[in-house]
């Protein structure tokens, strides 16, 4: 690890100089990507240099014990110095944990109905008003992109897209199968049912990491309709777009005009695309080793929502919570906490392996 450390400080001190050369600063695409790494290896050095002071101060205190006139003031610095280390260990581990570059991203999420028919379309319902009122309290901006609404009031699917600092990083683990046990309304004999309804969370790419050649869109265009099939708008400004050499099909029709429509489908495909490669690379990772909660694999149960026991139990790192009315009405930050520290400790675990 101090090899490590060694190296990332020397490049830190080559980037300052880089970044203060009147040459570099006017090649200003150069200088951006120098003062992006810089920021972005800062308060590594920082944390190691806060260390190496420390060590050095413990050190100059065993030196100063054997004078009786200071052994008294160097047994305090000692043990001070002594104490701090482990934790900037600690601190500087975490550091070094390799950053998602898609954590400070918009996302684009998708929920389905899954096994359950018309209940399973409820719960879809229930996860996507959930995620707009954590959207509301983290102050971030909801916008649906695409609905398939059920005429008793939930979602055969709803695609739609959160614009918010850091929505990815918070966001990203909700991936998955997330299965409900409840008391349908229409259950007469009040038999529990188990239903399921599946989430994706895909980063919002920009242009600039993906790139489309037109000839493999075909764009259709067609009437919004609404739950039940009834046409709703009398123009065709809903947009599918298929993205023939992957076979992705996306569809947008929530906005009147047909040009945002597709607009806002082409955000969708290339954020698939991008999840696409995105999923490459994190299965070869995980690959590697082992080092992840389970952000990647869509068709992994994550999650259960008992309704009888006022309960939601997260498999995959085994936490419960046991307030039900309130983790749907989006206080879902303890969950998303607890998420955030096992995928750490995996990392961790996995840094330390290699």
């Amino acid at each position: 690890m101090f090899q490590k450390l060694e190296s990332v400080e020397k490049r830190y001190e080559e980037l300052t100089e880089k970044i203060s050369n009147p040459e570099i600063i006017a090649k200003q695409t150069q200088w951006r990507e120098y003062m992006k790494e810089h920021a972005e290896i800062e308060p590594i050095v920082q944390k190691y240099r806060e260390y190496k002071k420390a060590k050095q101060a413990m050190e100059e205190a065993k030196e100063m014990l054997s004078d009786p006139d200071l052994k008294e003031l160097a047994e305090i610095e000692m043990l001070e110095n002594k104490e701090k280390i482990p934790a900037l260990e600690e601190e500087i581990k975490i550091l070094l944990i390799p950053k998602d570059k898609d954590d400070e991203k918009n996302v684009i999420c998708e929920i389905r109905g899954g096994a359950g028919g018309d209940e399973a379309a409820l719960f879809a319902g229930t996860l996507f008003r959930m995620y707009n009122m954590y959207a509301e309290r983290k102050h971030w901006k909801l916008e649906v992109l695409n609905e398939n609404e059920t005429e008793l009031g939930g979602y055969k699917e709803i695609s739609f897209m959160i614009t918010g600092k850091g929505a990815y990083s918070r966001l990203k683990f909700e991936s998955g199968v997330h299965r409900v046990q409840r008391v349908p309304d229409t259950e007469a004999s009040g038999r529990i049912h188990t239903s399921t309804s599946t989430v994706a969370v895909l980063p919002v790419v920009e242009d600039v990491e993906i790139d489309i050649n037109p000839s493999d869109i075909k764009m259709e265009v067609f009437r919004a309709s609404g739950a039940g099939g009834q046409h709703i708008n009398k123009t065709s400004s809903a947009v599918r777009l298929i993205h023939e050499p992957s076979g992705i099909v996306v569809e947008c029709q929530t906005e009147r005009s047909q040009f945002q429509n597709k607009e806002n489908a082409m955000k969708m495909l290339k954020t698939k695309l991008y999840d696409i490669e995105k999923q490459k690379q994190d299965s070869e990772i995980t690959n590697a080793r082992r080092s992840q909660v389970g952000s990647g694999d869509r068709s992994e149960k994550i999650r259960t929502y008992n309704y009888p026991q006022g309960r939601i139990t997260d498999h995959r790192i085994g936490f419960s919570i046991y307030q039900m009315e309130d983790f749907l009405n989006g206080n879902l930050d303890e969950m998303i906490d607890n998420l955030t520290a096992a995928d750490r400790a995996e990392k961790l675990k996995g840094n330390e392996e290699e």
